[in-house]
């Protein structure tokens, strides 16, 4: 089991879109692996490649521990793409492990169709909705440069303004490992 520091709000990689998956090899499968168990142990349910420092189009989904979603197995996707998002449109509080300790509310579509490569780089697709749909659509904004921060109303993020700059800094008591310094 290997822990990888989070990267947090500030680091540049979060900032810039991800680079495809090209292939898959045993230093990728490990990295999967590394993402679940990083993952897990903050507690997280989503948690994307950039998140941990690694410049990849790829993020992994564990919604077991939560009632209603037990039998749905852990999710890799890589090089995913949403090809549909519903019209209806619900509003969830949302956290992030980059953005410790801060959780607002985030309207987003109720269903999510994605395609996606799994761990063998075969074709996939699935249809989500509820909170498996926002999973899938927090992590894809993380491929590319975005957080749930960036889709709040400007009075929330007037409010969150200060949070964020002390997580910038990392002033933030966390109990999972974190960057020492931005990652540029």
């Amino acid at each position: 089991m290997s822990i990888i520091p989070i990267t947090i709000y500030g680091d540049k990689i979060l900032k810039e879109k991800t680079k495809p998956v090209n292939d898959i090899d045993s230093k990728l499968i490990k990295l999967i692996k590394d993402m679940f168990d990083t993952m897990h142990n903050a507690n997280g349910i989503g948690l994307a490649a950039n998140q941990v420092g690694i410049d990849k189009s790829l993020f992994v989904i564990d919604l077991s521990d939560v009632e209603g979603y037990e039998k749905l197995k852990p999710v890799v996707m890589i090089n995913p793409k949403i090809v549909l998002l519903s019209d209806e449109k619900i509003s969830i509080e949302e956290g992030c492990l980059s953005v410790p300790k801060l959780r607002a509310e985030v309207l987003r579509p109720k269903m999510v169709k994605v395609d996606f490569f799994d761990t063998d780089m075969k074709e996939q697709s699935i249809e989500a909705d509820e909170l498996f749909a926002r999973v899938i659509q927090h992590e894809y904004d993380h491929l590319f440069g975005k957080f749930f921060t960036d889709r709040i109303g400007e009075q929330m993020k007037k409010r969150v303004k200060k949070d964020l700059q002390e997580i910038r800094k990392r002033k933030v008591d966390v109990d999972y490992p974190i960057t020492e310094k931005e990652l540029i």
